[in-house]
């Protein structure tokens, strides 16, 4: 009874968390928008963008910075390694991380496709982005100072590999910290010894003392979105509010087409199973995940309607379901990807194809590394746009509609684990029959 009270009343918590952060999304934007139609040039908006609401939003991207690093690489090797704890299900584990790593790839590459198609940022006055480019927070000035240009073609693959971990985490280089971490959890894979045991088991209590104090800040989030909208609808008026809309457009749109496109030609194909049947026995556990927003909340359900519903293997559902709700996010790596594009647009930050990809890789592997929680997916967006030099606070433009944008890639990510466990299970059967043969 005390572990459901407390469940209980932190989802409740949760929910009214999100409901704050939407007030401090519409005060900021509304407020914004009166002072752009009735006092844009006025001193004293210039008075409190410096020394209120800009302050107050780079705290709270200051602390966000604080905690990712610890955060991904605790998550992103935990998730690695639990992929090896059942030495009867090792086929299994590295079967499932190729075809999330497919798959997953797959799915940044149709939300990349999208956005440079039909650019929702795209349009913006140049002179007001470069403006706001040029007050960007520091995390982002950073970036732009520390290498000139951005390496390109074979420098950037040698660049992903560091050469000193410690050195990668202080530049914030994303990408190499990750490499880092898959490679480590491969190791705790590989040596299976007490001392390894332990050392997961510090991974793990790393990444639960990080999550808590993850949440103690978004508590600031509301009042921190309400700055960003402040200072964003301050400078850009309406057209703030068409560039949104444009936004969530393509977000959906990708999200369908992975959902009814590619899912559907997985189960056909891989799984030789019916996706009308496929996507009506999953069902509730859609609607679940859209409900909670969260793929940890939705696991109960999942695995009840891999069993029941789709009468998948016990072992390996449990297996595929469970290292899914971190590691297989594919709604989450297409949000990522997309958020990050529409922004540099938004700013006019043009990123090259060596950096556009560069976004994808990392959007793969935070999709194993991202919590499986609500907005899970918001230090790694935060961090990625500091890498590719578009300003951190601009995430501010989207966090009023993540709670919408959250609920809808929840329920792909939960879909298309169960369509992993269902194309595993199809896999595991063939090589069985095989064998038999």
């Amino acid at each position: 009874m005390t572990n459901e009270a407390t469940d209980a009343g932190e989802k409740k918590a949760a929910l009214s968390l999100q409901w704050q952060m939407l007030a401090g999304f519409l005060t900021g934007l509304i407020v914004g928008l009166i002072v752009y139609m009735t006092a844009p040039d006025a001193r004293w908006v210039d008075s409190v963008t410096t020394y209120v609401t800009g302050p107050i939003g780079q705290i709270f991207l200051r602390l966000l910075f604080m905690l990712v690093i610890p955060l991904l690489v605790s998550a992103l090797i935990v998730g690695i390694a639990e992929m090896g704890e059942l030495r009867s299900l090792r086929r299994v584990g590295v079967r499932t991380l190729v075809y999330t790593l497919i798959v997953s790839g797959i799915a940044v590459a149709v939300s990349l496709l999208l956005v440079n198609l039909l650019r929702p940022g795209g349009g913006v006055d140049p002179a007001q982005a470069q403006a706001l480019l040029a007050d960007a927070g520091q995390g982002a000035k950073a970036i732009l100072d520390r290498g000139g240009e951005t390496p390109s073609g074979m420098e950037a693959l040698l660049n992903i590999i560091p050469q000193n971990i410690v050195r990668a985490m202080a530049d914030n280089d994303i990408l190499a910290v990750m490499v880092f971490a898959l490679f480590f959890g491969i190791g705790l894979v590989l040596v299976q010894t007490k001392e390894t045991q332990l050392l997961l088991s510090a991974m793990e209590g790393l990444f639960e003392v990080t999550m808590r104090l993850m949440g103690i800040v978004i508590r600031i989030a509301p009042v921190a979105i309400a700055c960003f909208m402040f200072n964003l609808a301050a400078q850009f008026g309406w057209d703030l509010l068409i560039r949104l809309s444009a936004y969530v457009g393509v977000v959906l749109l990708a999200l369908g087409l992975q959902m009814f496109g590619v899912y559907s030609l997985l189960i056909a194909f891989l799984a030789r199973r019916s996706p009308l049947r496929f996507f009506a026995a999953v069902q509730e556990a859609s609607v679940m995940a859209f409900a909670t927003a969260s793929s940890n909340a939705t696991l109960p359900t999942a695995i009840r309607v891999a069993e029941d519903n789709l009468r998948l293997p016990r072992r390996i559902a449990r297996f595929v379901l469970t290292i899914g709700a971190t590691a297989n996010q594919n709604g989450t790596a297409m949000f990522e990807g997309i958020t990050v594009i529409f922004l540099a647009q938004f700013f006019g930050v043009d990123l090259s194809l060596s950096q556009q990809l560069m976004v994808m890789l990392v959007c793969i592997l935070g999709g194993v590394g991202t919590a499986g929680v609500p907005a899970g997916s918001l230090p790694v967006v935060a961090m990625i746009l500091g890498m590719v030099g578009v300003p951190p606070e601009g995430i501010g433009l989207v966090l009023g509609v993540d709670r919408f944008l959250d609920m809808c890639r929840t329920a792909l990510n939960v879909t298309g684990d169960l369509v992993a466990a269902t194309v595993i299970s199809a896999g595991e059967d063939d090589g069985r029959q095989a064998a038999q043969a």
